[in-house]
């Protein structure tokens, strides 16, 4: 299936999707190269557009949007592999299967509505609201995946999508400080001297 295909099914029919998903196999190592990273780059393209809108606004103008850019690239991909190594180590303590290629497309593809939200959040005053909702669209769809994927029993889904939910959101914003702190640093950007 191409990703395109992926992307808008995952989205609209999450429930059948994940049934097609459960049967195909996949590394976290094809799942980088196949999804996450073209929806990772997509996603950090919502961050070059607000610099193409807003960069005036700045005084160090379209490079803090570019290095912004990169940060969320990075963090996205890093995320990506440190999850999902959670979501299988802690796979016995919710009385789910533990399986590397299956807890890869659950973080894999639950995740595709953030990149999404995160392509749309340059829109200007409601895209911080999409963003947003993208996020909580990926609780649920982790939701409707953590069953098929890791026959997680029904009464330990919540506890243990939540559980795997707040640490990959957790996890990619330490990220993003710390990369964000590193990178800025570098290049002479502080927090006194961003607006004009």
């Amino acid at each position: 299936m191409n990703i395109i295909e992926r992307v808008k099914n995952i989205l609209i029919t999450p429930k059948t999707e994940w049934e097609v998903i459960n049967g195909e196999t996949a590394t976290a190592q094809s799942l980088l190269m196949s999804y996450v990273l073209p929806l990772s780059v997509i996603g950090a393209a919502g961050t070059l557009l607000k610099g193409l809108l807003f960069a005036g606004t700045f005084s160090w103008g379209l490079k803090f949007f570019i290095v912004g850019a990169v940060i969320a690239l990075v963090a996205s991909v890093v995320a990506y592999y440190i999850t999902v190594i959670l979501v299988d180590m802690l796979a016995p303590s919710f009385a789910s299967e533990k399986d590397m290629g299956k807890s890869a497309q659950l973080v894999a593809y639950s995740g595709t509505a953030s990149y999404i939200g995160a392509l749309l959040s340059f829109v200007p005053v409601v895209g911080w609201l999409i963003s947003l909702a993208a996020w909580a669209y990926g609780i649920y769809l982790m939701y409707l995946g953590i069953g098929p994927l890791k026959k997680t029993p029904e009464d330990k889904k919540v506890v243990y999508m939540l559980v795997v939910y707040v640490i990959m959101i957790v996890l990619y914003f330490v990220l993003v400080a710390i990369l964000g702190a590193i990178l800025y640093a570098a290049m002479g950007m502080t927090a006194g001297s961003m607006f004009r």
